[in-house]
């Protein structure tokens, strides 16, 4: 029997496609480039601070220059203070990009941020309770409040969207975590009326800021962000299905209900993880997954590794303008990725790619 032009056709439209995340070489001189940047901004972040010690006498410390190893002060500033929010601020980036691409995915919504599974105003509340009720003053024990509210607030959306008939389902998603989010606001408002000492940390913590974090405050955090990167990882392959539509999903061989709670459960890990460090930190994770979507197209894997890599530059950026902008004194990060992101948020959403902006297809 004779091949006919267009079974040959057909058969090249089935034939699998490369297993790679990176079929376009855009997508991979854009991952060079972006962790190239990346190693880039943490130098410049490890040679510039608020203090009195000088980018040329930190790049000595760093090349190992003698005298500059000897002088205590500028080792403190340097190992003791720049390196870890360095890595703080990497941490939060990869974190933030990562679970935003994954939410807009699971939700095949651009303009889903993190925010929407409950996890900023579950660990704002577990913060106000920890300062109140049980004296929780340092860094390190409002970071371990800040994690277990926005685990415990995940945690109760999670069950509710997996109850029902329509059991993961997009919007019951988001329906649990925004009514969840506004009930967990108006019980920190209500404790907070009545403590003003508390309001005073309150306030600083909430508004956004690498400021203070010490290294030992990001190493029990690595397992869980490692835990949560395996299953963004994990769902690259099912979200991509997802993107055509629940029952092409299903009849690919996915449980569309099953990936979405999967998905819910990584962001919870990893926005956990960010807003223990940082405090909520708003529009990152909505525009670095929008970038990355222009960069990759529709291969979910190579948007999450782009999503993580810009997030991560965006955020340490912020971070070193945000000890020279108003010099001697500091802007916190969040205020400067508002001035950034809010106009960024008005043209997307203005944008006539907004209807095919959506998640992996």
């Amino acid at each position: 029997m004779s091949i006919t032009k267009g079974d040959r056709l057909e058969a090249e439209r089935v034939r699998p496609r490369s297993r790679s995340p990176f079929r376009s070489r855009t997508a991979v001189w854009a991952a060079a480039g972006l962790v190239a940047v990346l190693l880039g901004f943490v130098l410049l972040s490890l040679l510039i601070g608020t203090g009195s010690s000088s980018a040329a006498r930190a790049w000595d410390y760093l090349r190992g220059d003698p005298s500059a190893r000897a002088d205590a002060q500028l080792r403190l500033a340097v190992l003791e203070v720049r390196l870890p929010r360095t890595l703080a601020a990497v941490l939060v980036g990869v974190c933030l990009g990562t679970a935003g691409c994954l939410l807009q995915a699971a939700t095949r919504n651009p303009l889903a941020e993190t925010g929407l599974l409950g996890v900023n105003s579950g660990a704002a509340f577990a913060v106000v309770l920890g300062l109140t009720f049980f004296g929780a003053t340092s860094s390190s024990a409002l970071l371990l409040w800040a994690l277990v509210g926005g685990m415990a607030a995940s945690a109760v959306v999670l069950l509710f969207a997996a109850s029902g008939r329509t059991a993961g389902s997009p919007l019951r998603l988001v329906l649990a975590g925004s009514a969840l989010g506004a009930t967990f606001h108006g019980m920190t408002s209500y404790v907070l009326l009545g403590t003003q000492s508390t309001y005073d940390t309150y306030r600083y913590w909430t508004i956004g800021s690498l400021a203070g974090v010490e290294t030992s405050d990001l190493l029990p955090l690595l397992p869980v962000v490692a835990v949560g990167l395996l299953i963004a990882l994990g769902c690259a392959r099912p979200l991509s299905a997802l993107g055509l539509g629940d029952d092409s999903a299903r009849s690919l061989g996915h449980r569309p209900g099953r990936v979405r709670l999967l998905v819910a459960a990584a962001v919870s890990l990893l926005a956990g993880c960010a807003v223990a460090v940082a405090g909520p930190i708003a529009f990152l994770g909505l525009l670095a997954p929008y970038a990355a979507r222009a960069l990759a197209g529709a291969r979910m894997a190579a948007q999450l590794v782009l999503s993580a890599l810009i997030a991560a530059d965006v955020m340490i950026l912020a971070d070193i303008l945000a000890r020279i902008v108003i010099r001697p004194w500091e802007t916190p990060v969040s205020v400067l990725l508002a001035f950034v992101g809010g106009p960024l948020l008005v043209w997307i959403a203005r944008s006539s790619r907004l209807s095919t902006a959506g998640a992996a297809a």
